[in-house]
């Protein structure tokens, strides 16, 4: 039997992406689930109660056998689920490099050594107790992290040329400029990655938990 994953979209234009791509089923009852980004902040309970109810779909995951992704947003749902804060630091935007966290390879998910990811962000987490830090960055450090039956990652591996252009239309002229150019130098590194980290969390099983 196939995987089966279904994701939690949060706006329109925040969507799996390449992730989608993989053609694997969503269901209910999926095995695998998947938070996608959002311009809401996770401590913005009071005027979207949605928030503390998908916290609590991830902290009810592990007990249910199932494994969760979660993306910019979601990765920041997974901080909060499990007890960590999320508050504003600086805004991240457009491609970036990161560096995998040297005592990270042992863990089941493949990260490079260094490799650029593309940000969209004005909040950060700290990583809850018992989590496993996996990728920094020099601005954010915290960027990709995995505790129990979760993997979170604070950028945007699922992103097309498509939804970069639609999401730099509210950026400054500077900012669409800088993204123009470098696009087309890490676009394809990017999407090499997302379908390695897609293949990773769709095999991903209780034995690889570190």
């Amino acid at each position: 039997m196939e995987p089966r994953i279904l994701a939690f979209r949060h706006v329109p234009n925040e969507w799996l992406g390449l992730f989608e791509t993989n053609e694997v089923p969503r269901n209910v009852n999926a095995p695998r689930l998947v938070f996608l980004g959002g311009p809401m902040s996770v401590n913005d309970e009071a005027e979207f109660p949605w928030l503390a109810q998908k916290k609590e779909v991830i902290r009810r995951s592990a007990k249910a056998g199932q494994k969760v992704l979660g993306i910019c947003l979601g990765a920041q749902l997974i901080a909060a689920a499990y007890g960590a804060k999320v508050y504003r630091f600086v805004n991240e935007t457009g491609w970036h490099p990161l560096t995998r966290e040297r005592d990270a390879t042992g863990v089941f998910f493949r990260f490079p050594d260094r490799f650029p990811v593309f940000q969209l962000h004005g909040e950060t987490f700290g990583i809850p107790y018992g989590g496993r830090l996996l990728a920094r960055g020099a601005n954010v450090r915290n960027q990709a992290f995995v505790i129990k039956n979760a993997l979170g990652i604070q950028f945007h591996l699922e992103l097309t040329g498509e939804m970069i252009t639609d999401w730099s239309k509210s950026l400054t002229h500077y900012q669409r400029e800088k993204i123009g150019r470098e696009t087309p130098r890490f676009l394809a590194e990017s999407n090499r990655l997302c379908r390695m980290v897609a293949e990773d969390f769709i095999w991903w099983r209780k034995k690889h938990i570190p």
